[in-house]
């Protein structure tokens, strides 16, 4: 009886494996048709032959049902319509328009192919209107009533202003198992996508394709514009490596691996396989402590790492304006930028932002900084003025001493003369007319006087010296609140923001 069992056992798994590489092959079957119609096809639009190309396209959207192909065959009949003002043709391609929008309504070229809807639908109604207008006519006798109807020459501006368009390529990425993680040149830029995806791509780029539970693969793809690109992985089962989940409670911290000086592996939430035996992980971000955890990573098995990071939110200055990259910019009385533009992340809370520059006036200001913003210091250095005028301050005050000093010299050598004859009565003792007299006292009063001048003259040196002359600098200061969010579509992986201020 066990043994019926066992049998009907392997019968069911051999019918699934049986099964399921049945259902691979019909994939890979269809894949293969549909780049043959689709390269078929971009040959025919390229000739001109847009009927065929668009034939081609369907064809091929009938084997894989990626929406590229149908823009692409909306693409053949705006190109038609466009070329012989064909209302028919418009309609057709106005239809497939809707229809790729339909099967992709996330597309990262909505708006742009929403408005060529609206330009192509108004172009229909006005060749149709043309096309009324002048096949009806009055007359008299047989050959009266109607004729042929005239189509408006050529397209519109506004069909104009759309100007050709054309066949996109496509990249298709697809992986066995399915629903594996896509990464695009680097694993620090996060996620890019998840397998099956298909969408557009320029030049060349590694793929990195990662699924738990299987060895991560790396892939260089070089994409054409002009084809239909297809990267299919087969993803081997993973036992030797372990697998380590990182996460935090403040989202986009750095992940270090072993040593912090390569620089950061990721951000959090972050997932890779890991080599069995101990490893150091930190996690941090700025404005808070360090997360520093050890784990022993076992063949197979899966790991996590959680940080409860605490500290202080952060927010962003940056410095910037005209001569920045001359400037030196000090937070709290510490070097942030030798040199500008400076954009620097600091705690909640006040800060003392100060910008200097050779032979220009400094720049001080409290700025306070908010969590989740970036307060942008435009600032404006006004030069330091000259103190020329301190300098001949100097000069004068100093020549003005200088004269004091020689009066009171030749005030003194009269007295001194003087003063000596009185005492020795040789010859006789002077006279009180003696015009020395009045010689001594109008040198001792000019250099009194002179003394005065030179102590005024200083005295205005110095205000000279230390005074603010001229314009202050300035500085306009403007806070952002920004929002990171990533975006992923069919066409498009990347980060959106939002800006208020």
């Amino acid at each position: 009886m066990k043994s019926r069992v066992v049998f009907v056992v392997l019968l069911v798994f051999c019918a699934l494996g049986l099964g399921s590489r049945q259902i691979q092959a019909q994939q890979a079957d269809a894949l293969k048709k549909a780049q043959n119609a689709f390269d078929s096809a971009q040959a025919d639009f390229v000739a001109g032959k847009y009927d065929e190309a668009a034939k081609g396209f369907d064809e091929a959207y009938a084997s894989r049902q990626f929406p590229q192909f149908l823009y692409n065959a909306g693409a053949c009949y705006h190109m038609k319509g466009k070329k012989i003002s064909d209302a028919a043709s418009y309609e057709q391609a106005v239809g497939y328009y809707k229809k790729y929008l339909a099967a992709d309504p996330q597309a990262a070229d909505k708006p742009k192919v929403e408005k060529a809807i609206g330009v192509l639908e108004a172009e229909i109604k006005r060749l149709k209107d043309a096309a009324v207008g002048s096949g009806s006519g009055s007359g008299s006798g047989s050959g009266s009533g109607s004729g042929a109807p005239v189509v408006a020459a050529g397209p519109s501006q506004e069909v104009q202003a759309l100007g050709d368009v054309k066949a996109r390529g496509l990249v298709v990425i697809e992986s066995e198992p399915q629903n594996a993680t896509i990464y695009l040149d680097d694993r620090k830029k996060g996620p890019f996508a998840q397998t099956p995806w298909s969408g557009s791509l320029d030049g060349e780029h590694k793929i990195i394709v990662e699924k738990r539970g299987y060895v991560q693969l790396e892939k260089s793809l070089s994409t054409d514009p002009n084809k239909l690109t297809i990267l299919s992985v087969v993803m081997g089962k993973e036992d030797f490596m372990g697998w380590v989940d990182v996460k935090s409670n403040i989202p986009k911290s750095e992940v270090f691996i072993d040593d912090q000086k390569i620089g950061s592996v990721g951000t959090t939430p972050y997932s890779q396989y890991v080599k069995p035996g101990k490893h150091t992980f930190w996690v941090t971000i700025d404005g808070y402590d360090t997360y520093k955890q050890e784990i022993e990573v076992l063949p197979g098995g899966t790991h996590e790492v959680t940080a409860n990071l605490k500290g202080t939110p952060t927010g962003k200055l940056n410095v910037l304006g005209f001569g920045i990259e001359d400037s030196t910019v000090y937070v709290d009385g510490k070097i942030a930028c030798e040199r500008g533009p400076c954009l620097k992340s600091l705690p909640e809370g006040e800060h003392t932002v100060m910008v200097t520059r050779p032979n220009m006036k400094p720049y001080s200001r409290r700025v306070r900084i908010q969590a989740k913003t970036e307060t942008n210091v435009k600032v404006s250095l006004s030069p330091q003025p000259s103190r020329s005028d301190a300098v001949i301050a100097y000069i004068l005050s100093g020549a003005f001493a200088g004269g004091g000093v020689f009066l009171g010299l030749q005030a003194n050598k009269y007295r001194d003369d003087l003063r000596k004859e009185i005492e020795t009565g040789q010859p006789t003792p002077p006279d009180s007319r003696d015009p020395r007299y009045n010689k001594g006292k109008a040198f001792a009063i000019a250099a009194n006087a002179t003394f005065a001048i030179a102590g005024i003259t200083a005295l205005t040196a110095i205000y000279y010296t230390f005074r603010d002359k001229g314009a202050p600098s300035t500085g306009l200061i403007d806070v952002r609140a920004i929002a990171l969010t990533p975006q992923i579509g069919s066409g498009y992986a990347g980060v959106g923001m939002e800006v208020n201020w």
